[in-house]
């Protein structure tokens, strides 16, 4: 009887353990993720922060992050491939400025975000990802 005891209360113990590492292991994988510093011509400085909240992968820019002067910024992505999505202004009416960010269902992950001036169609800076971050590749 007591050995019947002392073999459920181990097994009990090794689940328990085996579903904590795994509820730390999905937890990681959903863990903000952050660009190096935005580096360019007109951007320099302020990082791009990558989560996934309500099932739906966000960025936002830092705090310190500064607005570009140019007419007409944009939110600029590109894959591991290098394929470019040009996504959302960043400057909105009345001098409201884009934050964050919806990243589309077609964009599979992301190398580095950009700023991008459509007016003079250049780049004014970028900032790099470590490793792509998976958006909603397989």
């Amino acid at each position: 009887m007591r050995t019947v005891r002392q073999a459920r209360s181990i097994g009990i113990t090794l689940l328990s353990t085996l579903v904590t590492l795994g509820l730390l292991t999905a937890t990681a994988s959903f863990a903000a993720e952050t660009t190096k510093p935005f580096k360019g011509k007109e951007v320099n400085g302020g990082t791009v922060t990558h989560e996934v909240k309500g099932g739906k992968h966000i960025l936002t820019l830092s705090k310190d992050f500064k607005v570009p002067g140019s007419p007409d910024p944009h939110w600029q992505l590109i894959d591991s491939k290098g394929t470019v999505y040009l996504l959302d202004r960043l400057k909105l009416k009345d001098d409201k400025i884009t934050t964050t960010i919806t990243i589309p269902a077609y964009v599979q992950d992301i190398a580095k975000v950009q700023m991008w001036c459509a007016w003079a169609e250049v780049v004014l800076g970028e900032a790099p990802f470590d490793k792509p971050v998976k958006a909603h590749g397989k």
